[in-house]
């Protein structure tokens, strides 16, 4: 099975996420990155651009889950309570669901969960505040 890699980034100028169609290192080092506006691209420099990459997997609704959203999980069972609300991260080749104030983390590939994208890291910080039900 062949997985789809590709990146979006937000730009701290802008304060928008952008998606990405290139990437580029120059030879001091610094990345160059093409996002895609909607009109003729945009080129995003070293710490203007934020990048997060595609996890290969969808939420609930559809929705493509990349680094640094923001997720809330729910068992797949109706009526169940939410279990978590998170942000995705990396961490020693395993994508989490990581919730840093309660110290929780979660396997973003399990299969006894719902998964659903509510917000990203750089756009809605705060939703990291929202309390374990």
């Amino acid at each position: 099975m062949k997985r789809e890699i590709k990146f979006r980034a937000y730009s701290s100028h802008n304060h928008k996420m952008y998606p990405v169609s290139n990437i580029e290192w120059d030879t001091d080092g610094r990345i160059w990155v093409t996002a895609d506006d909607g009109k003729n691209g945009i080129e995003l420099i070293d710490e203007e651009a934020h990048l997060t990459q595609y996890t290969g997997l969808k939420d609930k609704n559809g929705r493509e889950i990349y680094e640094g959203d923001i997720v809330r999980t729910g068992k797949d069972n109706i009526g169940d309570p939410e279990l978590m609300i998170g942000q995705v991260i990396m961490r020693e080749g395993s994508w989490l669901i990581e919730n840093e104030k309660m110290q929780e983390a979660i396997e973003l590939f399990s299969e006894i969960t719902s998964r659903e994208v509510i917000g990203n890291i750089f756009e809605n910080p705060e939703l990291l505040e929202a309390q374990h039900e």
